[in-house]
């Protein structure tokens, strides 16, 4: 089987058995985000650990094709029980992946099934549905830091706006 074929096949079983969907209580924010090109939406709600440190729970709902539906499945996997920081450097991973037009190809250990998605990089009309699950976490992410403090106070020390431009990238103190 080619690696193609395999990645269409999780891409496929990730839309019709997915991961974490469903709208779950208790949530520290909830985002509504919708692919204006194309009418895919997602709603989705996070909830951070006590602590503010960890990501306890992702869930979400929404309709589209299954490339934004597949990855938001993928998303949930990869980032609930992650620290904060760890779940920014993996939405940044997917975001370089999807972003590279096909010359990145993702590093499977940091990703997943994720990989799955490595494709889609050569469609540009495709990445905003593959990105729709991973942009409303990261502002949900951002909110939920925001409206609890949690993040900040936590020792995470992310604020939200450095959340929402890929603190990931600024240099490690």
């Amino acid at each position: 089987m080619r690696m193609e074929q395999m990645y269409q096949e999780v891409i496929l079983d990730h839309y019709k058995h997915p991961h974490h969907r469903g709208l779950r209580e208790p949530f520290g924010a909830e985002v509504h985000h919708v692919n204006p090109t194309c009418g895919d939406e997602v709603t989705l709600r996070v909830s951070l650990s006590d602590d503010g440190e960890h990501v306890a729970d992702v869930s979400y709902d929404g309709q589209g094709c299954s490339i934004s539906q597949a990855s938001t499945s993928v998303l949930t996997d990869l980032v609930i029980g992650q620290n904060v920081g760890d779940a920014l450097k993996t939405v940044a991973a997917f975001n370089e992946m999807i972003s590279s037009r096909g010359t990145i190809e993702g590093d499977e250990d940091v990703l997943g099934d994720g990989i799955a998605f490595a494709g889609v990089a050569k469609y540009p009309a495709r990445i905003k549905c593959a990105l729709l699950g991973w942009t409303a976490f990261k502002a949900a992410l951002a909110e939920a830091s925001a409206s609890d403090g949690a993040v900040a106070q936590a020792g995470a020390g992310f604020t939200t706006e450095e959340i929402l431009n890929d603190v990931v990238k600024r240099p490690q103190q």
